[in-house]
C-alpha cells in the first residue's frame, strides 16, 4: 500500500477486528495480511470507504483511546441504528453519537444532518438542537430535528 494510513493499535486482535469491522461495512477490503512466521497476523492493510487502515498487533505496551476516533456519516436513522447496534454489541455506549467497540476502537455515528442543525444560521435553533443532543447516547435524529424547530 502506497497511501498514507491511520494505524490501529491492537494488542493481539487485529485480524479478528479487521474481520467484525467487514460484516458490519461490506463495502470494507482487506489489502494484505502480513503473518509472522508462526502464522499469527502481524499487520492487515485493509480500506473503508476509501479510507485506508493499517491494523498492528503490537502488543499491550499501548491501547487506542478515545482520543482518536472514526467519524462515520449517516445517511438516515435507519443507518445509525444498524451501525450502533451492530458496533455497541460487546462494546461501550459513550455520548453523543460515538461509541467504543468490543475491540477498543472509538467510532462517532452520526447523521450526515447533525452538523446542518448544530450551526443553524438562528442561533436560538443551534442551541435546541444542541441541548437535545447532550443527553443522547445513540443520535436520534428527528428528537434532535423537531428540538430545533419548535422554540
Amino acid at each position: 500500500m502506497d497511501r498514507i494510513a491511520t494505524c490501529l493499535w491492537y494488542s493481539n486482535s487485529a485480524e479478528e477486528a479487521v474481520r467484525f469491522y467487514g460484516e458490519v461495512f461490506p463495502d470494507l477490503r482487506v489489502h494484505e495480511i502480513a503473518r509472522k512466521p508462526g502464522g499469527d497476523a502481524l499487520v492487515v492493510l485493509f480500506e473503508l470507504r476509501g479510507q485506508h487502515y493499517m491494523a498492528l498487533n503490537g502488543g499491550p505496551n499501548y491501547s487506542l483511546s478515545p482520543a482518536a476516533s472514526i467519524y462515520v456519516p449517516c445517511t438516515d436513522q435507519a443507518e445509525v441504528d444498524r451501525l450502533w447496534s451492530a458496533l455497541t454489541a460487546g462494546g461501550t455506549e459513550l455520548q453523543c453519537g460515538w461509541l467504543t467497540d468490543a475491540y477498543g476502537l472509538t467510532w462517532q455515528v452520526v447523521p450526515s444532518e447533525l452538523p446542518r442543525l448544530l450551526t443553524d444560521p438562528d442561533p436560538a435553533k443551534a442551541e435546541r438542537a444542541q441541548q437535545a443532543l447532550l443527553p443522547m447516547r445513540k443520535i436520534d435524529i428527528a428528537t434532535i430535528r423537531k428540538a430545533a424547530t419548535e422554540g
